[in-house]
């Protein structure tokens, strides 16, 4: 995209935000590579060292919920590293104004609760949250962690001995289908969905900006590489999200200062 499309595009996307009563970012990798977490597809990442766990070995076998665990020791050490960035920290802003609706998010990070998001659905849960298979208690993932760490055994729940395993979606595991309904219930009644650093090839997820957009929601994909459904958005910026939200907030603020 030439500068100048860049600029009308980010200029279109500020308008529609201000005009639209409701606004739904989704959010997919892209928007946390900024903060160095790699996209689990990427070459070299630490997703693409290691052989997937499925959810029913992970139920029936302890090597399986020891190799898990030896999994997610060694990435909890890059989320708890990692820190919110600018594109995080404009749409926990924009929530507080009023101008954002929520955020539905792929990612398991939990970088959109640590910018100061409220209203975040996640639809392959979270890996700052450790949760019993059986009592569905939950704890921080982070004394866990070092449980593991120090004894080398997958942990267990202290109040029903059953299976911990943090609170993210596996592999053979199914989504959470309240929280899927909800993030595609308020996408439905979304005017304009931000389609933010997403590949858009992960079903039923990637149905949430598809099916808005059938129901009259404009859609706007910032994404560095092209998505399946490019073809039917309104706009498309290539472009970093902190790049490009950035600019839009600027937009909107320089907005509201003439007024």
């Amino acid at each position: 995209m030439r500068d100048q499309d860049c600029l009308s595009a980010i200029e279109q996307v500020a308008h529609w935000m201000r005009s639209a009563k409701s606004v739904v970012a989704f959010t997919g990798a892209g928007i946390s590579t900024e903060s160095g977490i790699p996209d689990f597809r990427s070459p070299g990442g630490v997703w693409s060292k290691n052989r997937t766990v499925y959810f029913d070995d992970f139920l029936r076998s302890e090597s399986e919920r020891h190799e898990y665990w030896r999994q997610k020791s060694q990435t909890h050490v890059e989320f708890a590293r990692a820190q919110p960035n600018c594109a995080h920290q404009i749409l926990a802003r924009w929530e507080s104004m009023g101008m954002l609706d929520g955020v539905i998010t792929q990612n398991i990070d939990g970088l959109h609760a640590e910018a100061g998001s409220r209203k975040i659905w996640e639809l392959h849960g979270t890996a700052r949250e450790v949760c019993c298979l059986s009592c569905e208690e939950r704890w921080r993932a982070d004394s866990w962690v070092e449980e593991f760490l120090k004894t080398d055994r997958a942990p267990r729940c202290p109040r029903c001995n059953g299976f911990l395993k943090h609170a993210t979606v596996s592999f053979g595991q199914a989504l959470p289908m309240e929280t899927l309904e909800s993030a595609m219930d308020s996408a439905m009644r979304a005017d304009l969905i931000l389609a933010l650093g997403l590949s858009l090839v992960v079903y039923p997820a990637a149905e949430i900006p598809e099916r808005a957009k059938q129901l009259g929601a404009r859609l706007v994909i910032i994404n560095r590489d092209p998505t399946p459904l490019d073809s039917q958005a309104d706009v498309v910026i290539r472009d970093s999200l902190g790049t490009s939200l950035t600019n839009i907030d600027q937009v909107l603020h320089d907005w509201n200062q003439t007024e």
